[in-house]
């Protein structure tokens, strides 16, 4: 992780987490603008789950993952609740639809979701304890379909976010009916070649052996080409639901690769898993963006009666406008001033509030420092947070009803009314 430059102070933000501001904070809200506009085009919804859960809503992620073993932050309230920050969003998401009774409703439910996510990890560049994710998760169908939806969804949505060179890794896990004699055969696999595995894997054996494939370790690795796999044990429904998940990015024209050791990291998933990848032309090597899967027992073990099949996929912001592909995407709805207004002594501040109300009628926002009088000082302010425009507002102007308009890059100026103040600006390149 970069080291922050600071003024050392009697208090820092906490290890793995960092203010966002400025231009950073700007690269976010575009990165969820795109996401968001892209999203609700192909019928996703809103939906916004607490940033706080009990804690066993996240058990059901699964013993042996990382998440639930090592990397969640708890807590217990006065009231003795035990409590925990969300360390992903699904588990949150498929508790809102079993509470809210959204079984009752039309499905399939469409649901995109944003914000911070929570996990004690070794805090390194581009990864962070408190960082942010852009989920996208259908809820009450097993249709191939929806799958396919969710990648294509994904896809353009990091197109429009400047990635290249894109293509999907995909794999089926299967089902209740036909996991268990893979595990079994994968299990006996692993037994056979104990000696080749890291202690790590080795306490995987135990708990999760599926983990083991996802594996990181390069003994493992390696391992791993011979062990057996998971698309030679899938029962005729499985069979035929991943074939239509393939045909449907085939009709799509999406890429793909079949990755026989792709499991994801977390143990709710069945069926169908994915990552999507950018592949580095010059290397070779695929990095992954983005995955998911689908997730059909989830509700079961968040106390549902009944399973609610489901499927969806986490994007990683802070890695997404960190990386060099990244397209800048300029907000809209929440926009970067590019106005530095300046007022210059008490008759002008007195008017000032109205130009700024014109202004906001307009939806053009400003940056401004009213508690300054001296112009130099705030033309250099001006230039320092790199504004392209500077509206000059002084004694004179507010007795003429007008204002100064300046081109920073430039230094170019002209004399504009205030009422003709909006047309001026829209007429800008």
């Amino acid at each position: 992780m970069d080291k922050k430059k600071t003024n050392k102070g009697p208090y820092a933000s906490v290890k793995g987490m960092r203010d966002i501001k400025d231009d950073l904070y700007y690269q976010f809200q575009g990165f969820f603008e795109k996401a968001q506009e892209v999203s609700m085009y192909y019928g996703f919804r809103p939906l916004e789950t607490p940033i706080v859960e009990d804690k066993n809503v996240f058990m059901s992620i699964g013993e042996g993952t990382d998440i639930v073993d090592k990397e969640m932050y708890t807590l217990k309230t006065k009231g003795g609740d035990q409590l925990a920050l969300r360390p992903e969003h699904t588990a949150g998401t498929m508790r809102s639809y079993i509470e809210l009774g959204m079984q009752s409703l039309p499905q399939p439910q469409m649901f995109y979701n944003y914000g911070p996510i929570f996990r004690h990890d070794n805090p390194q560049k581009g990864r962070y304890r408190q960082f942010y994710q852009f989920d996208m998760d259908i809820l009450g169908s097993d249709k191939s379909i929806l799958d396919a939806l969710v990648i294509k969804t994904a896809m353009t949505i990091l197109t429009e976010a400047g990635a290249k060179n894109l293509s999907v890794e995909i794999n089926s896990i299967g089902d209740k009916d036909c996991r268990g004699a893979y595990i079994k055969e994968l299990t006996a696999f692993y037994r056979k070649n104990i000696n080749q595995l890291p202690t790590i894997d080795r306490e995987r054996l135990k708990t999760n052996p599926l983990r083991i494939l996802d594996s990181k370790e390069e003994k493992t690795i390696l391992l791993n080409q011979n062990a057996p796999d998971t698309l030679s044990h899938l029962c005729p429904a499985c069979k035929k639901h991943f074939k239509e998940v393939l045909e449907y990015l085939e009709e799509a024209e999406i890429p793909y690769s079949i990755n026989k050791c792709l499991v994801r990291g977390l143990s709710y998933y069945t069926r169908t898993v994915f990552e999507i990848v950018e592949e580095d032309k010059e290397t070779g090597r695929k990095i992954a963006i983005t995955g998911g899967g689908r997730y059909d027992y989830l509700a079961k073990q968040l106390g549902s009666k009944k399973d609610v099949p489901a499927v969806g996929i986490s994007f990683g912001v802070d890695r997404i406008v960190e990386a060099p592909w990244f397209a800048n995407l300029s907000p809209r709805i929440i926009k970067k001033p590019k106005i530095y207004f300046i007022q210059l002594g008490f008759e002008a501040k007195l008017k000032s509030l109205n130009i700024i109300e014109i202004l906001r009628k307009g939806k053009v926002p400003i940056a401004q420092s009213i508690s300054k009088d001296n112009l130099g000082a705030q033309l250099a302010t001006a230039e320092r947070l790199g504004m392209p425009y500077a509206i000059i507002f002084g004694q004179k102007e507010a007795l003429e009803n007008s204002v100064i308009f300046r081109n920073m890059s430039n230094r170019s100026q002209e004399t504009v009314k205030i009422d003709k103040l909006l047309d001026y600006i829209k007429s800008l390149k």
